[in-house]
């Protein structure tokens, strides 16, 4: 299995998640597996029997899938120098054809979130800035053309 790059931040949030679908996903789950069967003569006939098998099926699937991107993580940082962007940190930007400000967190592939501002330092915006200064123009090629984004500022969360 090929090791990912993940912040402590996306460590954190992953186990959280798997330790919340490992106890309360699996425990409400039960017990609408054990109501539907105690209801119906025939639980394999019950819709709500059907519902919540099917559901069982898609928590442990999800479960399996966080443990596999568990086993493949290998928490990765910021320097601490601050000088270049670094996975993990935070770094505000502007386009320079629009004067758009945006502003982004550089995490590993498992824990991007674009709409949450967490982009994988894996995808072209993160792969143009990884090692870039303050000041410098960084330019992505998207599919509408090139981008030139200038580095305003790079921050540790």
């Amino acid at each position: 299995m090929k090791e990912r790059l993940i912040t402590l931040g996306g460590l954190s949030r992953l186990c959280a998640e798997l330790d919340e679908l490992k106890t309360l996903g699996r425990q409400e789950v039960a017990d609408r597996i054990r109501y539907a069967v105690s209801v119906e003569a025939d639980p394999s006939l019950s819709a709500d029997y059907l519902a919540a098998r099917e559901e069982q099926a898609l928590l442990e699937a999800r479960i399996a899938l966080l443990e596999e991107r568990l086993a493949a993580a290998r928490v990765a940082g910021p320097d601490g120098a601050n000088d270049t962007v670094d996975l993990g940190e935070r770094v505000r930007l502007r386009d320079l054809a629009t004067g758009r400000r945006m502003e982004y967190e550089l995490v590993g592939t498992f824990e991007a979130d674009p709409a949450a501002g967490r982009i994988s330092a894996e995808s072209p915006v993160g792969r143009a800035l990884i090692g870039r200064r303050q000041g410098e123009v960084a330019l992505v090629r998207a599919p509408r053309g090139e981008v030139r984004l200038r580095i305003d500022a790079i921050e540790v969360p």
